[in-house]
C-alpha cells in the first residue's frame, strides 16, 4: 500500500514523502519486531545488547556496548540489568578500576538468541517482500543517505 493511502496525506516532495515513509516504516518493523522479541521477554535494545557481546566473542565494557547500540539509550545501564536478572548475561568488575564493569553473555543468553535467530528465519518480512537485488539497493541508498549525517 502507498504510504499516502496508508495515512490519508498528501507531501510537499518526493523528498518530504521519503523523510515519513522512512520513519514510518522503520516504526512498522520496530512493531513486528517488538511483538517477536515479546516472546521471549526481552525488548529489541536488549536483542542488540545481546547480539554485540555474542559478536564480540569476549567480555565487554558497558561503555563499549553502548557506543555499538543501533539505537542509542540512556536507560543502557537498566537494559542490562534486566538481561542479568533474567540469567542472560553477566556482570564482570574491573579489578584494577572498580568503575569499569563488563558485560558477557551467558550460555542461557546464546541459547535465546538462538532461538531468535530460528524464528527470524521463518518470520522474516524482509525475503518475503524484497528479493536480494532489491534488498541492496535499498541498502545502498540508505548508507548513502546516512552517511550524509556523518560529517
Amino acid at each position: 500500500m502507498k504510504i499516502e493511502d496508508e495515512l490519508n496525506v498528501s507531501f510537499l516532495s518526493e523528498q518530504h514523502k521519503l523523510t515519513v515513509n522512512i520513519r514510518h516504516t522503520s516504526n512498522v518493523l520496530s512493531n513486528y519486531q517488538n511483538g517477536l522479541m515479546a516472546k521471549y521477554d526481552i525488548s529489541m535494545p536488549q536483542f542488540n545488547i545481546l547480539r554485540i557481546l555474542r559478536g564480540a566473542k569476549e567480555a565487554l565494557s558497558v561503555h563499549t556496548v553502548k557506543d555499538r547500540m543501533i539505537e542509542k539509550s540512556p536507560n543502557t545501564t537498566r537494559l542490562m540489568d534486566k538481561l542479568i536478572d533474567k540469567g542472560l548475561i553477566d556482570r564482570i568488575r574491573c579489578e584494577k578500576d572498580r568503575r569499569i564493569v563488563y558485560v558477557t553473555i551467558t550460555e542461557q543468553g546464546l541459547n535465546v538468541l538462538s532461538e531468535i535467530d530460528a524464528e527470524f528465519k521463518t518470520q522474516s518480512i524482509i525475503p518475503k517482500t524484497l528479493n536480494d537485488q532489491e534488498a541492496k539497493l535499498l541498502n545502498d541508498l540508505l548508507d548513502k543517505l546516512r552517511a550524509e549525517f556523518a560529517h
